[in-house]
C-alpha cells in the first residue's frame, strides 16, 4: 500500500477522489472523535474503507492522537492487550496478570484523548469487541474507537447488545454505481481523464465492477499496456488485453 495514496498496488499519479463516501466518512470520524464514541464503517473488500478511514484520519485536528491495529486472525482478549500494548508504545515489558494489564492500559488512554482504529475488525469475535467496550466505558478513559472491516464485522457486532448500543454511528461502504464510476474514474488517474465513456463503462462492466481495487488493479496493467504500445489512450484491446490478467472476459 502507498504512503501517499494507501493504494494496495504501486499507482503512480492516483489520486484520492472525494466521492460520496469518502465525505460522509469525514464527517462521520470527526463527529465520532468529537463525542469521544465508537463507530463502524463496514462493507466488502476492496470498497475503500481503509483508503477513505486513513485520508480522514490525517486530516482531524492536530494533536490528536490516532492509533492503529490491525488483526489477521481471531484474536482473544489477551491478544488485543498486547496489540493496544504495543500501539500505545508503552514501557518495559507487558504485565503477565490480566488485571494488572488492564489497570496499565486504562491509565494509558486516560492520559489524553486518543482514536483508535481498529482495522481489519471483522476478524473480531465477541469477546474481542466486548474487551474493546470495556476500555471505553471506563469513565476515565478518554477514547473514541473506528471501527473498520468487512460485512463479518457488522454481523458480529449486532449480535452483542451491550456493545451495539454504544456504537455512535454505523456507516455502510457499497460498491461505485454506474453513475458514480463515469464521475470519479476520470479523477482517479490520468489515463483516464480522456478516456471514452463508453470505454470506462465497458471497464466497469466487465473487470471493475464498482470495486475501487478491482479499478487500482486494472488501471496498473491498463498502464503498462499503453507504455508497451505506444498507444496515446484507453481502448477496447487494450482493456481486452488487461481483463484477460486478471481473469475477467469480454
Amino acid at each position: 500500500m502507498t504512503a501517499a495514496t494507501h493504494q494496495y498496488v504501486d499507482l503512480p499519479d492516483a489520486s484520492v477522489v472525494a466521492t460520496r463516501a469518502l465525505l460522509t466518512v469525514r464527517e462521520n470520524i470527526a463527529d465520532t472523535v468529537t463525542a469521544r464514541a465508537m463507530m463502524c464503517i463496514h462493507g466488502g473488500a476492496g470498497f475503500g474503507k481503509t483508503l477513505a478511514v486513513n485520508v480522514c484520519l490525517r486530516g482531524l485536528e492536530p494533536g490528536e492522537d490516532v492509533r492503529k491495529i490491525a488483526f489477521r486472525a481471531r484474536p482473544t482478549a489477551r491478544a488485543v492487550r498486547y496489540e493496544l500494548f504495543t500501539a500505545l508504545d508503552l514501557a518495559g515489558q507487558p504485565p503477565r496478570h490480566p488485571s494488572e494489564f488492564d489497570r496499565l492500559l486504562k491509565t494509558a488512554l486516560a492520559e489524553r484523548p486518543r482514536t483508535l482504529l481498529v482495522d481489519e475488525a471483522q476478524w473480531l469475535n465477541g469477546e474481542a469487541f466486548e474487551y474493546f467496550r470495556y476500555l471505553w466505558d471506563d469513565p476515565a478513559t478518554q477514547l473514541a474507537i473506528v471501527f473498520v472491516g468487512g460485512e463479518g464485522c457488522h454481523a458480529v457486532l449486532r449480535r452483542e447488545p451491550m456493545l451495539s448500543s454504544r456504537v455512535f454511528i454505523w456507516q455502510h461502504f457499497t460498491r461505485l454505481t454506474p453513475g458514480e464510476v463515469g464521475e470519479v474514474i476520470p479523477l482517479f488517474q490520468p489515463i483516464w481523464a480522456d478516456a471514452d465513456a463508453a470505454d470506462i463503462a465497458f471497464a466497469d462492466q466487465h473487470a471493475a465492477h464498482g470495486n475501487f481495487r478491482n479499478w487500482a488493479r486494472l488501471t496498473a496493467h491498463v498502464r503498462l499496456a499503453l507504455a508497451r504500445t505506444g498507444r496515446p489512450r484507453v481502448d477496447r484491446e487494450v482493456l481486452r488485453w488487461a481483463f484477460s490478467r486478471l481473469g475477467a472476459c469480454a
